[in-house]
């Protein structure tokens, strides 16, 4: 029984180390460099840090328009000087882009304001506009685990915050929100 015990525990490990590895953070900041050959992005933050990202096969991009997808100088709609939130995935030292927005033209659109209502659990942002216009915004699962961490709970509401989102069939999407 005590074999069969450890037996378990030990083949249980590897499920545990995968969980640990969908954990999904977000970057802001513009292309600072892209390796087309080593299949890498750097996006560097507001604050000067590099984040070197993979890029893989399942990898997409929001925001790039068709034209700019096809450009000669263009990697899947990105090129160096690009706007991005990137959506990554860390697995030991690597971290790789699940998802990366293109900020501005025809991709993400910025959004600030001031946080009326913040529901995590139902996936739903309400922004009020400095021209006192409400915004509603479904948030995407990234959004609603990752974005907005800094915002406490209980200091959410009245956060001015800048949201970055999409539309689809009409409704708002919420990519990423940050406190400003």
């Amino acid at each position: 029984m005590k074999t069969f015990r450890i037996a378990v525990l030990l083949l249980s490990l590897p499920l545990v180390s995968l969980g640990a590895e969908d954990v999904v953070t977000a970057v802001h900041g513009t292309v600072s460099k892209i390796d087309k050959a080593g299949k890498t992005v750097a996006v560097k933050t507001a604050d000067g840090t590099e984040h070197t990202l993979h890029w893989g096969k399942e990898t997409v991009v929001h925001g790039a328009s068709a034209t700019e997808a096809g450009a000669k100088d263009s990697w899947h709609g990105l090129k160096e000087g690009s706007e991005v939130v990137a959506h990554a995935t860390k697995r030991g030292t690597i971290d790789t882009a699940v998802e990366v927005d293109k900020i501005g033209g025809e991709g993400v659109k910025k959004t600030e304001g001031t946080v009326k209502e913040i529901d995590r659990g139902g996936k739903k942002l309400v922004v009020k506009t400095a021209d006192g216009t409400e915004k509603a915004f479904v948030l995407t699962g990234h959004a609603a685990a990752d974005a907005g961490k800094d915002i406490g709970e209980g200091a959410e509401k009245g956060s001015k915050v800048v949201v970055y989102s999409t539309e689809t069939a009409g409704k708002k999407v919420a990519h990423f929100f940050e406190r400003l």
